[in-house]
Order: structure tokens, then C-alpha cells, then sequence
């Protein structure tokens, strides 16, 4: 009878709340559509006839001829290239400095190891306007002039923080056993290193730049404080916004955001592969 009863109780099925088929679909398109319609928008546009060379929200007919004439704006082109190469740059040495930081944080214990967390948690929540204030006292401080270089420099100190943060994430998952593993068949720590455990964090470290990069050509705050007469981007097209914004803002915002896409599903591909390497060793 008690065995009848225990067959019974685990054919019974599962009950699932009818709400669970219609509001919780909803609610993620909902959010989607709240975060993606913008975007869609700004791509329509790109393809509108503009009358005097500016950005209108009328529709006033289909047309290519923006993309085709995407560095026309030449102030607009330099800001560009200004955005991007601060952006490579920064997240570059920030990558190099803040990966050595994530390992010894994620793998060695010392002592104030919980205050240098602390110190970079700091620097994320703390407000960019007292980040770029406090940056910009510092340059005066020592007597730099505002350009490219104090844009750089600014840059590194705030993707630092967050490279540490993503890297440390994913060397604290890491299985230290396999490092260990072939330390006993002779390899030697960085033969270990390099062979074993980089291919398997190195998935976090591209999430880390891409962050970096994605954060660094979108930042406005900060760079207001440190540029000088230095134009980036998001700054050219700040001040544009009084006079009026020309097209190629638009096409500019849609291929950037194009290529984060699909460098974003390029940074998935790899952290699979390093997922399926991990679980292939292990």
C-alpha cells in the first residue's frame, strides 16, 4: 500500500499556475520592447530624408544617401575617432593591469585583501560627477593640461575597477585541481598558467575589455571634467543637440551598436568554449 501510495504521489503532474503561460512571456517582451524600441527608432531613422542636413522626427522619405555620406561632418568624424581610440586604448591597459590585480585578489589571501575589494567597489558606486571632479583636482593638482591624455588616463582609473571585478568573477569558479593536476605530470607554474588556466579565464578577460570599450565611448560625465577642448563623441553630440543634430549621429550610433552585437556574440561563443574546455579537462 505505501509503495501504491509513493508510485502515486510521483505520477501525479505538475500543477503550473495558468498565469505563469501569459504574464511572465509578456513581461520579458515588455521589458525587451522598453529597452530595444529606442534603438530600433534611432535605426529607422538613419534611412530619412533630412531637410537642411539635420536630424528630423517626421518622416519625409526612404533614403540611403546617410550612409553613404557617413564622414562628411568632419568635427563629427575626429570626435569619433577621438572616442574610439581613447576607448581601445583605456580598456587595453586596463585589461593589462586589472587581470594581474583579479588573480592575486581571486587566489591569494593577504592581509588587506578585503580592503583593496572594497576600494574597487568604491570606484564603481561612487557618483561620476565626484569621479570626474575629483580627477579633474587632480590634474590641476599637478599641473596637466586637458586633452586626450587626461581623457586616457581618466578612462583607465574607472575600467580598472571594473576589469578586476569581471575577472575575479570568473577566476573565483575557476577549478584550481587542473592547474594543480599538471603541476604533478612536471609543468612548471607558468608552463601550468598559460597552458591550463589562461585559455579557460580567458573568456572573463574579453567580457572585461569589451565592458571597458563599451563603458569608455559611451562615457560622458567624466570626460566632460578632464577633456578640455578635446571633442569626443558622446560630447560632439551633446553640444549638437542646441543647433541640431546631423544624420550621421544616427548612422554612427548604428553601426557601433551593430558591432558591439556581434562582438558581444563573438565574447558568448568564447565563454562556451571555455565553458566546454573546462568541463572537457575536468
Amino acid at each position: 500500500m505505501a509503495g501504491k501510495g509513493v508510485s502515486s504521489d510521483s505520477a501525479r503532474p505538475v500543477r503550473r499556475f495558468p498565469w505563469s503561460r501569459f504574464v511572465l512571456p509578456t513581461y520579458v517582451f515588455v521589458v525587451m520592447a522598453y529597452t530595444l524600441v529606442p534603438i530600433a527608432v534611432m535605426i529607422l531613422y538613419t534611412f530619412n530624408k533630412a531637410p537642411n542636413q539635420r536630424l528630423t522626427f517626421s518622416w519625409h522619405g526612404f533614403t540611403t544617401e546617410w550612409y553613404s555620406k557617413l564622414f562628411e561632418v568632419q568635427d563629427l568624424t575626429q570626435a569619433l575617432w577621438h572616442s574610439l581610440e581613447v576607448a581601445v586604448i583605456s580598456s587595453i591597459i586596463a585589461t593589462a593591469l586589472g587581470t594581474p590585480a583579479a588573480l592575486a585578489l581571486a587566489r591569494r589571501k593577504f592581509r588587506g585583501r578585503s580592503g583593496i575589494d572594497l576600494v574597487v567597489v568604491t570606484n564603481l558606486t561612487a557618483p561620476t560627477v565626484v569621479v570626474g571632479a575629483s580627477l579633474l583636482g587632480f590634474f590641476i593638482a599637478l599641473g596637466m593640461s586637458r586633452g586626450l591624455l587626461t581623457i586616457l588616463i581618466a578612462h583607465v582609473a574607472f575600467n580598472i575597477a571594473i576589469v578586476i571585478i569581471v575577472v575575479q568573477a570568473r577566476v573565483s569558479g575557476f577549478d584550481e585541481s587542473l592547474e594543480e593536476a599538471a603541476a604533478d605530470l612536471g609543468a612548471p607554474p607558468w608552463i601550468a598558467f598559460w597552458k591550463v588556466t589562461m585559455p579557460l579565464i580567458l573568456p572573463g578577460i574579453f567580457s572585461a575589455f569589451l565592458l571597458s570599450f563599451a563603458l569608455s565611448i559611451d562615457d560622458y560625465i567624466i570626460t566632460s571634467f578632464v577633456a578640455g577642448q578635446t571633442l569626443t563623441f558622446p560630447l560632439w553630440v551633446a553640444g549638437a543637440v542646441k543647433v541640431g543634430i546631423p544624420p550621421q549621429v544616427f548612422v554612427m550610433g548604428t553601426l557601433i551598436f551593430v558591432s558591439g552585437v556581434l562582438i558581444a556574440l563573438a565574447s558568448l561563443v568564447l565563454q562556451r568554449l571555455g565553458d566546454h574546455g573546462e568541463a572537457v579537462r575536468s
